[in-house]
C-alpha cells in the first residue's frame, strides 16, 4: 500500500471526509456528480503541479466554507510512516501550502516521497489538444521517473517568463541581464529536454518489445524545440534575440517540444486515429510507464488514479487492463457508477460508496 487513512477538509463537495482501510485496488462508486473524481483530484494535489484537473486553487474550497481547503494522508514509506499535506488558508487564498510531517516545504519536494500518475476522460482529447497538454502529459511521467524534473521545469518556466518580459518591453534590454537569464534558461531547458527525451526513448523501447495486447500499441517520438546540450541551447537564444525581440516571445527551446503519437499498427498519427484507438494507446502508455517504473528499480511509492476507466472497454480490455493492474506495484485508484464493470477486482478491493460528498466504506 502507499496511501491510507486520507484526509479532505472543505475541498470541493466533502465537508469532511476520511478515506481508511487501503488496499492495492481502491474503488469509489457513486453517481456522476456525487464527489468521486474530487476524491482524486484531493490525492493528485499531493504531487507537484495542479492536480488532474489543473485548476485553479480559488475552484477548490467548498462553496459557502470559509475559504480554504486541506488535504492529508498517510504515506507507508522507507519503513515509517509519513504524513503528507496541502491546502490553502482562508487569510492567504492564493498560496498553497505543503507540508511534510508536519513542517512546511515547497511543493516539489512531494516528488522526492511520491509518485503519482492519473488518467482522466479529459485525457481523450489529448491527442488533439495543444502541444503543451502533451507536453505537461509527459512532464507528468518525467517526473514519476524523476523527482529533480519539477525543480528543473520550475527554473525553465522562471527564465522564460522574465526573458520574454525583457523581450516585450519598449525599450532594448540590457544585454547583461539577458546572459544571465539566458544562461538560466539554457542549463534548465536543457536537463528537461535531456529529461523528456529518455523517458520517451524508454518508453517507446518498451512499449516495441511488449507482446501482443488487447490495448493499442503506439510509438512515441519526441519533438524537440531547440538544443538538449546547454551550451548549444544558449548560444541559440543568443543568435534569436533580434527575431524573439520581434516576436516578444522566446521562439526556440523545450517549451516548444512535441510528443508525436502514432498507431504503430497503422503507422497513423494518434490525432487522426478513432476515439476508442486514442483510449487504448493512452491506457498503453499509462500501462508501459507504470512497468518502466518497474523496471527502473524505482523506490517510491506509486500511485495510478483512473477515474472512469473501465466505463468504454468492453470486457476483455478491462479484464486485460486489471491483470496488468494486479501485476504491478503501484497503488490504484478507480472511479465508476456501478460495481459491475469491477467485478472481476471486487474481493481483493477496498470499496466506498460516494454521495453528495460523503464516503461510506461498503467492502
Amino acid at each position: 500500500m502507499a496511501l491510507d487513512r486520507i484526509l479532505l477538509a472543505d475541498f470541493r463537495n466533502h465537508r469532511d471526509t476520511q478515506v481508511e482501510g487501503t488496499a492495492q485496488f481502491n474503488l469509489l462508486v457513486g453517481e456522476n456528480g456525487a464527489g468521486k473524481t474530487n476524491v482524486l483530484e484531493a490525492i493528485s494535489l499531493l504531487a507537484p503541479g495542479r492536480g488532474l484537473r489543473r485548476a485553479s486553487l480559488a475552484d477548490m474550497p467548498a462553496q459557502g466554507g470559509h475559504g480554504g481547503f486541506a488535504v492529508s494522508a498517510d504515506l507507508a514509506a522507507r519503513g515509517e510512516p509519513v504524513r503528507l499535506g496541502t491546502g490553502v488558508l482562508a487569510e492567504r487564498p492564493g498560496r498553497r501550502l505543503v507540508q511534510v510531517n508536519g513542517a512546511e516545504a515547497p511543493a516539489v519536494r512531494l516528488a522526492e516521497w511520491l509518485s503519482i500518475g492519473w488518467l482522466t476522460p479529459a485525457m481523450d482529447r489529448l491527442f488533439s489538444e495543444s502541444a503543451g497538454a502533451r507536453r505537461r502529459f509527459l512532464d507528468r511521467l518525467v517526473l514519476a521517473l524523476q523527482p529533480g524534473h519539477a525543480g528543473n521545469a520550475t527554473r525553465l518556466e522562471t527564465a522564460l517568463r522574465e526573458r520574454n518580459s525583457l523581450l516585450s518591453d519598449d525599450r532594448a534590454p540590457d544585454p547583461r541581464w539577458l546572459d544571465a537569464i539566458e544562461a538560466q534558461l539554457a542549463e534548465a531547458g536543457a536537463a528537461v529536454a535531456r529529461a523528456r527525451r529518455d523517458t520517451v526513448e524508454a518508453l517507446d523501447r518498451l512499449l516495441a518489445g511488449l507482446p501482443p495486447s488487447p490495448f493499442a500499441r503506439p510509438s512515441l517520438a519526441y519533438g524537440a524545440g531547440g538544443p538538449d546540450d546547454a551550451g548549444a541551447l544558449g548560444a541559440a537564444l543568443r543568435e534569436g534575440r533580434a527575431r524573439d525581440r520581434a516576436a516578444q516571445r522566446t521562439l526556440i527551446g523545450p517549451h516548444r517540444d512535441e510528443l508525436e503519437v502514432r498507431l504503430a499498427a497503422k503507422d497513423q498519427l494518434a490525432a487522426e486515429c478513432s476515439t476508442g484507438e486514442q483510449k487504448a494507446m493512452l491506457i498503453s502508455i499509462v500501462l508501459a510507464h507504470s512497468q518502466l517504473l518497474e523496471n527502473t528499480g524505482e523506490r517510491r511509492p506509486r500511485l495510478l488514479l483512473l477515474d472512469e476507466v473501465a466505463a468504454h472497454l468492453d470486457p476483455t480490455r478491462r479484464e486485460a487492463l486489471f491483470e496488468r493492474l494486479r501485476a504491478g506495484a503501484a497503488q490504484v485508484w478507480l472511479t465508476g457508477t456501478e460495481p459491475q464493470p469491477f467485478a472481476a477486482i471486487l474481493r481483493e478491493a477496498s470499496v466506498w460508496q460516494v454521495e453528495g460528498g460523503s464516503v461510506v466504506r461498503r467492502g
